[in-house]
């Protein structure tokens, strides 16, 4: 495969960046960025284009319990005498009282590290012409918040805007908002029932409306940008 081809090495490293490039074909991937400049400075570029957005994102902080884990992992507690060793008042208790500090402690020693943004890649359909490029999506992990950014400016006419919609597999297109055509649009929570993992995000798409937006509540224009989600 010729890696050299800008359109391919753009391409990989989108999907490199962005997460959706998993398993072997990461791992592929990772191997040949030292040997071939092409997908380096691809992946630079990529890199370069998200971080603005990674920066508009609200952080969310971690739960104390996922500290609490780190901590016991990186450095657990020394091992210490049975507890009905040491202290006489409790010989009496149940083994179900100790069965259930152990399982608690288990929970708190194995609590999950805290999610990353989603990030979603938008590519042109070719319904409006010379529309752009991309447009990119983030999510924060909480789905609370979501920075929209074109990758080159969109040429929308005069008295259109740009409007962003999600979908569930098999439901209707629900508006998220109009968004900029030009730089960054920040959304604050985002219109997703159920939460980011719970909506069942399927799809993401931006259509050309009238100023102002959809009159219907549904896409009236032609669908410029579409893309898939990977939960």
């Amino acid at each position: 495969m010729d890696y050299s081809q800008p359109r391919r090495a753009d391409a990989l490293a989108c999907e490199y960046v962005t997460g959706t490039l998993r398993g072997a074909a990461r791992r592929r991937f990772e191997a040949l960025l030292p040997a071939h400049p092409a997908l380096a400075d691809a992946v630079a570029q990529w890199q370069a284009r998200l971080m603005p957005m990674h920066q508009a994102l609200p952080p969310v902080e971690p739960p104390a319990r996922v500290w609490a884990g780190i901590t016991q992992r990186l450095w657990p507690a020394p091992a210490r005498a049975p507890w009905w060793q040491r202290l006489g008042l409790w010989r009496a208790l149940s083994a179900g009282t100790g069965a259930l500090a152990l399982v608690l402690a288990m929970q708190v020693g194995q609590a999950p590290a805290p999610e990353a943004p989603l990030i979603v890649v938008l590519d042109l359909t070719g319904a409006v012409p010379d529309a752009g490029t991309r447009v990119v999506a983030s999510f924060s992990a909480d789905g609370q918040a979501l920075v929209v950014r074109p990758l080159t400016p969109v040429q929308v006419a005069p008295g259109r805007s740009l409007q962003l919609w999600w979908a569930r597999k098999d439901g209707p297109p629900q508006s998220l908002g109009l968004i900029d055509a030009q730089q960054n649009t920040r959304l604050l929570k985002a219109r997703l029932e159920g939460g980011l993992r719970g909506s069942g995000l399927d799809h993401m798409a931006v259509s050309v409306e009238p100023a102002g937006g959809s009159p219907t509540g549904k896409p009236t224009g032609p669908v410029a940008f579409y893309g898939n989600v990977q939960l």
